[in-house]
This record gives C-alpha cells, sequence and structure tokens, in this order.
C-alpha cells in the first residue's frame, strides 16, 4: 500500500511537472542570474550575491513561472483540447484537474508575493504587478497580435527583479538586458507560432503568423532579434563593470540567433530543434562570458 502511494504521488509530480514544464525554469533563470551577477559586480566588487538573496530569487522566479504557465494552461484548456499539438497535455487529457490547477496556480501565486517581501520593499510592491502582467499574457491572443511582444515583456521582468533584489532600485543597464529579452523572446515566440498558424486562423486567434503570413512573421523575427543584439550590446556598454569577453558572448549568441533563423527558414519541421538546439542554451552561453568576465575583473 505505501507503494502504491508513493507512486501515485510521484505520477501526480510527474504531471504537474509536465504542465508547467519544470526542466525549462533553467532557460528563465538565466537573465535574472545575469542581472544579479553585474548588480553585484557594482556594490560587492564580486559575482555572488550571497546565499539569501539568491535562494530568496529563486524561490520568486520559480514561484512566479507555475503562476504563469499554470494560468496558461488553464485560460486555454478550450484551445488546447482542440490542438492536435497540445491536446495531450495534463490540463486536457484529465490528468489533472481544473480545481487542481487552479489551487497550484493561487498557491504559486501566494509564494511569489510572500517572497517578494522578504527580498525588499521595491519587489514586494512591484509583485501584484508582476503577477498581471505574467497572467495577462495568457489573454492577450484572444485580441491582440501584441500577443509575442507581451510574452517577451513577462520573461523581461526576470532581470528587472534580479536588479532590484540586489540594489533595490532599477538602473539603465538593466532596461537594456531587460528589453533585449523582450525582443529575444518575442521573436522566437513568432517562429514557434508558425506551427499554429492554421489553427489560430481557423479559431480567430490573434496571431501575426495567422494575419500576415509566414514570409512577413519570418522578416519581423530577424528585426527583433537584430533588436536583441543592439540592446544587449548596449547593456554591455552601461554596465560599466564588463568588457571584451561579455562582448565576445554578444558574437556567440549572434551566430546562434543566425543558426535559428536558419533552421527555421529552411523547414518549419526544424522548429523544436532550434529551440533545444540554440534558443534554449542562448541564455547560458552568454551567462557563462558574463560570469567569466566578472571573475576575470573581479573575482569571485
Amino acid at each position: 500500500m505505501k507503494n502504491g502511494l508513493l507512486a501515485n504521488l510521484f505520477q501526480k509530480f510527474k504531471n504537474f511537472n509536465e504542465l508547467v514544464m519544470f526542466q525549462h525554469t533553467a532557460f528563465s533563470a538565466t537573465f535574472i542570474l545575469v542581472a544579479m551577477v553585474v548588480a553585484s559586480l557594482k556594490v560587492n566588487f564580486g559575482v555572488w550575491v550571497g546565499t539569501k538573496t539568491f535562494l530568496l530569487c529563486a524561490l520568486a522566479l520559480i514561484s512566479a513561472r507555475n503562476f504563469a504557465m499554470t494560468f496558461n494552461r488553464l485560460a486555454d484548456r478550450r484551445y488546447d483540447v482542440l490542438n492536435i499539438r497540445t491536446k495531450s497535455r495534463p490540463s486536457v487529457d484529465g490528468r489533472i484537474s481544473f480545481i487542481a490547477m487552479s489551487v497550484f496556480c493561487a498557491l504559486n501565486a501566494i509564494i511569489f508575493i510572500i517572497t517578494s517581501y522578504f527580498i525588499n520593499s521595491l519587489a514586494f510592491g512591484l509583485s501584484l504587478p508582476f503577477l498581471f502582467v505574467l497572467g495577462g499574457y495568457s489573454l492577450m491572443k484572444r485580441f491582440s497580435y501584441f500577443a509575442h511582444l507581451v510574452l517577451g515583456i513577462s520573461l523581461s521582468l526576470a532581470p528587472i527583479a534580479g536588479c532590484i533584489a540586489v540594489l533595490g532600485s532599477l538602473e539603465m543597464w538593466c532596461l537594456m538586458l531587460s528589453i533585449g529579452v523582450m525582443f529575444w523572446v518575442a521573436g522566437f515566440d513568432l517562429l514557434y507560432s508558425l506551427q499554429d498558424m492554421e489553427f489560430d486562423l481557423e479559431h480567430k486567434l490573434y496571431s501575426v503568423p495567422s494575419r500576415f503570413g509566414a514570409k512577413s512573421t519570418l522578416y519581423l523575427s530577424r528585426i527583433f532579434h537584430i533588436c536583441t543584439l543592439f540592446f544587449w550590446g548596449a547593456f554591455i556598454c552601461e554596465s560599466r563593470v564588463l568588457g571584451a569577453v561579455s562582448y565576445l558572448g554578444l558574437f556567440v549568441c549572434a551566430l546562434m540567433l543566425f543558426y535559428e533563423q536558419y533552421l527555421v527558414h529552411k523547414d518549419f519541421k526544424n522548429i523544436p530543434k532550434a529551440f533545444f538546439a540554440t534558443n534554449g542554451y542562448l541564455g547560458f552561453i552568454f551567462l557563462a562570458f558574463v560570469l567569466a568576465d566578472g571573475v576575470w575583473h573581479y573575482g569571485i
């Protein structure tokens, strides 16, 4: 009986893990860490922000992402069950109930707000607006083609949160980093949404591919990724604590974005590969170069 209970709990954990794709949290974490490293270089003259700040930011990031993913699954249930690509998600195939998802969503929102309180007063004051933005993306596709940018804005909050957690304020270099993240995410989301172009058109959902076509979507995605590189370059320059190593990292990121665009341009079937082979690791690459730059000049 004990083994059966453990097996049941393990299965529920697997279902919720699939619901929020917890393994992808690491991809979201990279740019909050970039911001925390740069902020720490400015105040601590080293890359380490301290154990307390690091753990609080990790908990805030995980709970915020869990809230956003679960709210998105709740909002999209009526569409996911009709879409071949998404109809096997645990949110619509019966593995997780509507009530269970609602409780999980609310619980993570509460954890995020409480965690923000223990970070600092500015983080606490912004916790509800942040949740509003994170949840707002899930509804944007019903009435605006700007949904891709709203998703980008949602993920761009991560470096802003990291900067605020360490400094208690927001600085220009962080805004440049965040705007770059916004264009990076929106640029890939445009490519990703090509998979649902016909579905969105049929169900009157707003997306750039369904309204303007695949060719225009590809061009707009390239423009967004060029903007990404520009703003990340401005971030490095404005930081005043990063140098040649970070610029080298930016160059590597440019090559990865070029390869991502090439893969999707060649064949839309390469979209999943473009994410896991390039887009998914880009943040890690940039973080590694920023860390190396910080350690080279200041130490740990």
